[in-house]
């Protein structure tokens, strides 16, 4: 007490309050779950708790390497897992942030700590003395150890090799400044890129440029001009795809031009956005990384430690799509553009910006349907309590309570508490769905707590979206896209909710790439189920259902010219791959990047004018900003599993409780305990997975 009285006459009485007061990151919260405690955390606290966690680190490290006693997995690799714990949660309630209410404060905090994380990295990955131990352990215990603790040895030894171990200190030298480099890149392509997509907004003057949309979109547009500064009484907002839902209704098609010409270009460097500089010398450096470690490439690198193993087995995958989907993909181009020369006259050449428009009138015409005649059955809230939480409740037994008083880093976000079968707490699930200025684009999960029974964690899992928050008085209605994708990234939230391990590095969605997709794809098929459908497409107004014929109408339209959306995926998967299978020498240069990524596509037969990639370089966030570098083929591997899995399901009753137990007691609790091709075929029976329905299953 005296030293703060002393030094309050030195600082403000705020700072002296500081001062006494615990960091809240830092101790035990008292919420349920160990939750963290948003109405008590503050942005000041988060930077000295990432210094005291990070210092709490490198002594536990140190008390490692300094133990007189030969290594063992009791005396060297426990406490190597336990060492990060506090670190752990610092970061992720922080980076939750940093993903999803971005404010300038927490953007210069996290400029402040990614140096200072990538340094630990570092630091912890090359030290010697450490891996030595490491080593002697794998060395002498690997065959003498069982089950999770062979894993856990497994995943540690082999973590620490790929990262540089083994290298001549020459060369560790030079990975620790190319992985400096990176995460200062990542860290600037994170700020880069939504500013770039936040400023590629398109204003429109009058209403009757709107003209097509509903009412509820238009009011939507206001809305987004209100937040975004009024520069005009209407704003269009770019989302992260290439594509913008809106082009499907919009009859101006001058401003259909405008929306997705705002949309590629929005970072290509035609305006004052440029991410090429950030991409091209991120697949440089990635790429030095590979041959540093004695590969061709990075994707020989990075797919070693995946199901798929090599760039070949990739290739031979995706060329067997491409060679099916290109006859089907010409042929719906064809159609549509016939269509169109109705009331366009014979000369009209579709545009990329007139696909989903005209697509959306033939569809019209030929199954009676439209958007604007269903979304009114898909509320936010309904889709997410009598749908996602549902389907949850019926195969696995699950029940949510709303937890309203719980802390929320944003008005938007929701808690529940997850109940197991037999009444248990289980788990807490927050989701946060409507878009913001300070959200990236995309939807997402992750976990402020994984599980652990070592560190007796329960889960503490959230899903974050972006959907339109509708204007107040009025319901948040969602597109057909944006309900699957609810259920898709729930399919996540189980995978963590689920999961039963020992250790927090094997738990949850601690799992391969091509593996971690298939929860949350598997977990869409659900939103098609009669049972569950019935249940949360009800009416905003009056609470009905979908009356049967127009759910007859709707569930067939959803896979109506479904081409476009396995072209749109295949091709920016196969850009991923060829940023990726370049050795540093032969990366191109900013001035040729785009050139690069057009002849990319054309080699591998996918160069579609009207199929554009899902996403360009520019503004390919899974690979330049996030984790998913020669791994967006992930998405369509794993679709393969899923489909697989919902067979299964389909077979033995889709609800069927037992079916359910076993998908989660067989691969859902599992994380990354095991193989995980022999977790699939324990639960399918099937030796390899089948990719011929993926066609099948897309109507293809």
């Amino acid at each position: 007490m005296t030293l703060c009285i002393a030094s309050a006459m030195t600082m403000p009485f705020t700072a002296c309050q500081q001062a006494q007061r615990e960091n809240p990151l830092l101790t035990e919260s008292q919420l349920p779950f160990g939750a963290p405690d948003f109405s008590q955390i503050q942005t000041a606290d988060y930077l000295p708790a990432f210094e005291t966690a990070m210092q709490q680190q490198r002594e536990s490290i140190q008390k490692i390497t300094d133990n007189p006693d030969s290594a063992t997995f009791e005396n060297t690799i426990l406490p190597f897992e336990d060492s990060g714990r506090l670190l752990d949660r610092v970061s992720r309630v922080f980076f939750a942030l940093v993903e999803a209410d971005k404010t300038p404060e927490i953007a210069e905090i996290e400029k402040q700590v990614q140096p200072l994380l990538t340094d630990l990295e570092n630091e912890i990955s090359f030290n010697q003395a450490l891996f030595q131990r490491i080593r002697q352990v794998y060395d002498r215990e690997h065959d003498a150890l069982t089950g999770e603790d062979q894993k856990l040895l497994e995943e540690i030894y082999k973590d620490f090799v790929r990262r540089g171990a083994l290298l001549p200190e020459d060369k560790m030298e030079r990975m620790k400044a190319i992985n400096r480099r990176i995460s200062d890149l990542q860290q600037q392509w994170g700020n880069d890129l939504p500013d770039a997509t936040n400023d590629a907004v398109v204003w429109v003057q009058t209403a009757d440029e709107l003209a097509g949309l509903s009412e509820a979109d238009i009011a939507q547009c206001a809305k987004d001009a209100e937040n975004l500064g009024s520069k005009a009484p209407y704003a269009i907002v770019i989302v992260n795809t290439t594509q913008q839902a809106l082009l499907t209704n919009l009859d101006n098609r001058e401003l259909r031009r405008r929306i997705f010409e705002a949309s590629v270009h929005r970072a290509d460097g035609t305006n004052k956005h440029n991410t090429f500089p950030l991409a091209c010398e991120i697949a440089k450096l990635r790429a030095e990384q590979a041959e540093l470690m004695g590969y061709e490439n990075y994707a020989s690198y990075s797919l070693e430690k995946t199901m798929a193993k090599t760039p070949n087995n990739v290739y031979a995958f995706l060329k067997n799509l491409i060679s099916q989907y290109v006859p089907k993909a010409d042929a719906e181009t064809r159609a549509i553009e016939d269509f169109a020369r109705q009331s366009q006259g014979a000369d009209f050449q579709l545009q990329p910006y007139d696909r989903f428009y005209y697509s959306a009138k033939m569809k019209q015409q030929l199954l009676n349907i439209t958007e604007d005649e269903v979304k009114p059955y898909f509320n936010v809230d309904s889709v997410l309590l009598n749908g996602v939480f549902y389907a949850a409740q019926r195969a696995y037994g699950l029940t949510f309570r709303e937890l309203p008083d719980l802390p929320c880093y944003h008005p938007d976000m929701r808690a529940f508490e997850v109940l197991d079968k037999d009444g248990s707490p289980l788990a807490l699930f927050y989701c946060d769905y409507f878009r913001r200025p300070t959200k990236r684009g995309g939807a997402w999960m992750d976990g402020f707590q994984k599980q652990s029974r070592r560190w007796q964690q329960q889960p503490i899992i959230f899903n974050v979206c972006n959907s339109a928050k509708a204007p107040e008085g009025q319901p948040s209605l969602l597109t057909w896209d944006e309900v699957t994708t609810m259920f898709h990234e729930f399919g996540h939230a189980l995978h963590g909710i689920l999961s039963s391990c020992e250790y927090n590095r094997l738990s949850g969605t601690s799992v391969a790439r091509d593996f971690v997709e298939m929860p949350s794809q598997f977990n869409e098929s659900f939103a098609t189920i009669p049972e569950v459908f019935d249940h949360f497409a009800r009416h905003y107004e009056t609470g009905e259902a979908m009356p049967a014929e127009l759910k007859e109408r709707m569930l067939q339209s959803i896979n109506f010219q479904s081409a476009y959306a396995l072209g749109e995926n295949l091709a920016a998967t196969c850009l991923d791959l060829a940023w990726h299978m370049l050795p540093s020498k032969d990366i191109p240069d900013v001035g040729q990047a785009a050139a690069f990524e057009t002849e990319a596509l054309r080699q591998i037969g996918l160069l579609n004018p009207q199929i554009p990639p899902r996403y360009s370089t520019s503004y390919f966030n899974h690979v330049f900003g996030g984790g998913y570098a020669a791994g967006y083929y992930s998405y369509l591997w794993t679709e393969v599993l899923a489909v697989n899995i919902a067979d299964v399901f389909a077979r033995r009753g889709a609800l069927d409780p037992a079916t359910g137990q076993d998908f989660r007691d067989k691969i859902l609790s599992r994380g990354n305990t095991g193989d995980l091709m022999q977790m699939f075929s324990d639960f399918t029976g099937m030796a390899q997975p089948d990719a011929s329905s993926l066609l099948k299953a897309r109507g293809l």
